[in-house]
């Protein structure tokens, strides 16, 4: 790789390309139709079931919503004038329906704001309420729905900080709630364009290894160290539904603000300093101190320092006390986990971590719960006697769930699955969760059985399924395995003392609409009504197809054929792959099928079905495994993998007879176009690629990317051979190249498709950079969408479709 240090110096100083100065476009008709229509709305439901509030927006932002003042503070994003993110979506209707009363259409609420902005909705405890935040131009309100009667109320002025997040937070009595506030004492914010420096910016290390990924929007200099105090300051405020407010909490960086099950005690964690330039807000140091509910101190239970400097690798955690939360089936007794590898995974110990419970009011001896092998992933719990713990490790993809007592009774913890976490097809679901006296979900247990929900992958398709788990014997009993062939099934809630389901089914023709089902009876009662907004593109075929790569793995992809295609006629036509690579450590796992060909075809701004309407074959969600079995890492073959995944897609289509192999156009989107290319530079299988948002220079992410965990320094070889700016020259495929402008993924940021348009562009191969304005890694703006798939329509036409005229 030395040998290129000059060439990669040359390649850097080229200044940017020649500009074309064009204006937002709109792709074809075809396309325009399938972009530019109303969405259905969100779903939220009660416990009971009694209602299903809908939540409506607008598909898209518009750019000059993304034009607003944005600061790029430790990580967030925010606005500045009305104190909330400044990428956060937002919705402008709701409307409720009872549930009760089935021939009831959904009401609208009423008092709504005007031009509503609604976000952060939050359940009150007995959930007749539903509390939510309203932005105006200058700032942040507190309204409230009354459920029942569909009426809307505003508590607040424009006074809410919502900006770290964890804004509203419902007293147990659900006639008040904790809100953050601006506080008075809020001091104007720096310039950073305009502030007149008083020196320079210096960062320091004394020997210490700190391996970080490349993360955004970090801190720079001590403006910016002093608008993010600004901005993070809140005073936290006891307000009641009539209004009146009360001081709960002075002003400090507060973030997290979670009561305990029975309200009466509050677990607040605050932002200390010092800051860092290296890592984003959520690794400063911190302090989480346990309230009264009427504020008196109780105890301070944590103080974690800045964390700069975790060990290498995925499994890495800091050392001492984390992940503090409350036990859902108590009334106020906290539960945190401890790294007994001192959160380093080199060290070789028989347990990775231990979980510790604290009773009110937190001053006691901690006891032990259990101790894990891998390291705890979730802690779910069920009443005092069970709980259900899960680990997962990275390098052995190893998930373990185990059952234990939580009691103080000595019962030494059941192991009762033991799996690959990425073996889809043992997957055993998740576990049936209800309300219980403190309105916290806890997992429902009845006559010493817990239900499980699945999502149902098996080698002959997807059929959900709900089985009851014996929690002494371990039996497990098949409950409901979904019989659809031609609709897909989607299980949201399971009731067993109703046996009701909640679900949702769909197909490529029906949009997806919820049902409530009884199991015994088996009859359905439609609760939604959603209508299929892509007509045009209703009747096309659409299929599952599986095939194999050169070394026996099973791949699959859904395929679609165009518009009006005659099957019988195996016309040859372009075709478009769409894919993302995935990293596996076992051969059977890689080749296991996660598409149902009964999903709903539901193109999206990402989405390469709608030039279906086009013309085009399009190949959708193609396998790309990259395995690596025992000692050997996934990465250690990616480039021939990579291609061999290609060809065993391409070989498939034309061997049914539908594609014209010299018109093979691939797309991916971050990992995806880094995929593509990897693929253009090392193959001959494509007529032309479009990369969007990628990252193609990996020694700019020398501490690790995607799922690789070693640095450049301990594989340089790896980093050089996977990096498509080090194959430049090789490049002989016309390649699109897009970014948003202000990309803020770790590693992808847009330098890396500036710098490699550069280098293709000096070696003279056939490209085109697009950069849009005010975009981060993936699109909003419905001017920025519009554009990107006009941009690709002209690309497709002009080196696929039509690369021979």
């Amino acid at each position: 790789m030395k040998y290129y240090l000059c060439i990669l110096i040359f390649l850097l100083s080229f200044s940017i390309f020649s500009q074309e100065n064009v204006n937002y476009q709109k792709p074809s008709n075809e396309i325009l139709d399938l972009v530019d229509v109303e969405r259905a709305p969100g779903v939220l439901f009660d416990d009971q079931k009694e209602f299903m509030i809908l939540l409506y927006r607008d598909a898209y932002k518009s750019i000059e919503e993304l034009s607003q003042e944005e600061m790029r503070l430790g990580g967030l994003r925010i606005d500045p004038k009305t104190n909330i993110g400044s990428r956060t979506t937002y919705y402008n209707n709701i409307k409720i329906k009872d549930l009760k009363n089935k021939d009831l259409e959904p009401s609208e609420v009423s008092g709504m704001p005007e031009n509503p902005r609604l976000s952060n909705f939050s359940f009150s405890p007995d959930e007749k309420m539903l509390s939510m935040t309203h932005t105006t131009n200058e700032g942040v309100e507190l309204w409230i729905v009354e459920v029942a009667s569909a009426t809307a109320t505003k508590l607040t002025e424009a006074t809410i900080n919502a900006n770290l997040r964890d804004v509203i937070n419902w007293f147990e009595d659900g006639k008040h709630l904790l809100v953050k506030m601006i506080p008075a004492s809020k001091q104007e914010l720096v310039n950073t364009k305009t502030a007149v420096p008083s020196g320079p910016t210096i960062s320091v290390n004394e020997g210490k290894k700190a391996q970080n990924r490349t993360y955004q929007d970090l801190l720079k200099n001590k403006n910016d160290e002093f608008n993010f105090e600004q901005l993070a300051y809140t005073d936290i405020v006891k307000v009641s539904l009539d209004g009146k407010q009360e001081k709960w909490l002075e002003s400090d960086m507060y973030t997290s603000i979670n009561f305990s099950p029975d309200g009466n005690y509050v677990m607040v964690t605050t932002i200390k300093k010092p800051f860092s330039y290296l890592v984003p807000y959520y690794r400063f140091p911190s302090e989480t101190i346990v309230y009264s509910k009427n504020a008196a101190k109780v105890q301070s239970v944590l103080s974690v320092p800045l964390i700069e400097d975790l060990p290498k690798g995925f499994m890495a955690v800091r050392k001492g006390k984390r992940n503090f939360s409350w036990r859902s089936d108590q009334a106020a007794t906290l539960v945190y986990t401890v790294a007994l590898d001192e959160g380093d995974p080199k060290n070789i110990v028989p347990f990775r971590d231990e979980v510790f419970q604290l009773q009110a009011p937190f001053d006691g001896a901690p006891e032990s719960l259990l101790k894990t092998v891998n390291r705890v992933s979730r802690l779910e719990w069920a009443n005092d006697n069970i709980a259900i713990a899960r680990d997962r490790w990275f390098n052995s993809r190893n998930e373990k769930i185990y059952l234990f007592d939580p009691s103080g009774s000595g019962k030494e913890a059941k192991v009762i699955f033991d799996r690959n976490y990425q073996d889809v097809y043992s997957d055993p679901g998740n576990f049936v969760k209800n309300r219980n006296e403190f309105g916290s979900n806890v997992i429902q247990i009845q006559k010493g059985n817990a239900f499980l929900m699945g999502r149902g992958f098996t080698k002959d398709g997807q059929f959900p399924f709900i089985e009851k788990l014996d929690l002494l014997t371990e039996k497990k009993t098949r409950i409901y395995t979904s019989s659809y062939k031609e609709k897909k099934e989607t299980i949201s809630d399971y009731d067993p003392k109703k046996n009701e389901i909640i679900t949702r089914l769909e197909s490529p023709t029906l949009y997806p609409n919820y049902y409530r089902q009884n199991l015994k009876s088996g009859k359905l009662n439609q609760l939604t009504f959603f209508e299929n907004p892509f007509k045009s593109i209703q009747n096309v075929h659409k299929e599952v197809i599986k095939y194999k790569r050169d070394d026996g793995i099973d791949l699959s992809g859904t395929l679609y054929l165009p518009v009006g295609y005659d099957k019988a006629s195996k016309e040859k036509m372009p075709m478009i792959i769409w894919a993302y690579p995935t990293e596996f450590k076992d051969k059977s796992t890689a080749g296991q099928n996660t598409q149902n060909p009964n999903e709903f075809t539901y193109p999206y701004y990402g989405s390469m079905v709608y030039w279906v309407s086009k013309g085009y074959v399009v190949l959708d969600d193609a396998s790309f495994p990259i395995v690596g079995v025992g000692t050997e890492e996934p990465n250690d073959s990616f480039r021939k993998q990579l291609v061999g995944n290609a060809k065993a897609a391409i070989d498939a289509v034309d061997q049914m007879g539908y594609v014209d192999r010299k018109k093979v156009a691939v797309a991916g989107h971050s990992y995806g176009a880094f995929m593509v290319a990897n693929l253009l530079s090392h193959s001959d299988l494509f007529a032309a690629g479009i990369a969007r948002s990628g990252a193609y220079n990996r020694t700019l992410t020398p501490f690790g990317f995607q799922r690789e965990e070693r640095s450049y320094w301990e594989a340089p070889d790896i980093y050089y051979t996977m990096s498509p700016f080090m194959h430049a020259e090789k490049m002989k495929t016309p390649l699109l190249l897009i970014h948003g402008e202000a990309d803020n993924n770790s590693g992808t940021y847009p330098m890396q498709s500036e710098r490699y348009f550069n280098a293709l562009k000096g070696l003279g191969a056939t490209t085109r950079l697009v950069i849009l304005p005010k975009e981060s890694h993936g699109y909003r703006a419905k001017e920025s969408i519009l554009h990107l798939l006009w941009e690709q329509d002209q690309w497709l036409d002009k080196y696929v479709k039509n690369k021979d005229l």
